[in-house]
């Protein structure tokens, strides 16, 4: 089956930083989809249960298939649909290349993104500190020197890699939000001190069109405040 007789449904929110991922992927493979927004701040529709069960975004719909969770559906996009973001595993060095570009995206969202999404919760300044400090310590000691030869993307490429795809709208958040100081300030401030590599590459990844094309900035800043004073609430 060709790919002109696919037909792609992708079931999402704008403000979702996981769902955002299939929209770079998407973007950077230039596949028409048809994309159904999904109301995040309401209970899930039944439709939408029958869709994906846990309720969450992105789904995709790949001719019926339904294809769930973010890593997921970006993995088989790019699977489904070759080209510069990742080689295939048949490919000379490509299981290599897959498992480092998995490395870093594990280094980053675990010992990075888990602190800063804390940050979200902290009730006291000690608390907030500490996950500051988590964070920074995360990028310098952990993605920092994976960036040493990036060019300026993951792994000397001049283009946009799965590596930014799955990790460009968390960073997209955590440079616009500590700009807006939703985040604290320091915690941008301390990276800049502290991690060259990572400040040089995450300009190149929020400058790119791939990562900005969905990323309304005011309503992201808007709805986090909105979400924080929830978990704040609810700590």
């Amino acid at each position: 089956m060709g790919s002109k007789d696919v037909k792609l449904i992708l079931y999402t929110n704008h403000r979702c930083p996981w769902a955002h991922r299939a929209h770079i992927a998407l973007e950077e493979l230039k596949i028409p989809f048809e994309e159904v927004i999904i109301d995040l701040d309401t209970p899930r529709t039944p439709e939408y249960l029958k869709i994906n069960p846990r309720g969450l975004v992105p789904a995709l719909s790949y001719n019926g298939e339904i294809i769930i969770e973010s890593a997921i559906v970006v993995q088989f996009l790019t699977d489904a649909y070759p080209s510069h973001l990742v080689p295939t595993s048949s490919e000379p060095g490509g299981a290599l290349r897959r498992a480092r570009i998995a490395e870093f995206v594990d280094a980053y969202v675990s010992k990075v993104n888990s602190a800063v999404f804390g940050v979200y919760r902290a009730k006291t300044d000690e608390e907030l500190a500490s996950l500051v400090e988590t964070a920074v310590t995360g990028v310098v000691k952990e993605v920092e020197p994976k960036l040493a030869d990036a060019n300026p993307f993951f792994g000397g490429s001049d283009k946009l890699t799965l590596a930014e795809v799955l990790t460009g709208s968390l960073v997209l958040r955590l440079k616009s939000l500590t700009k807006a100081d939703v985040l604290p300030k320091r915690l941008w401030t301390a990276i800049e001190e502290k991690a060259p590599n990572f400040v040089k590459w995450a300009e190149a990844v929020t400058a790119h069109p791939s990562v900005t094309s969905i990323y309304d900035e005011k309503a992201n800043i808007e709805g986090t405040k909105a979400r924080i004073a929830k978990l704040r609430a609810s700590a």
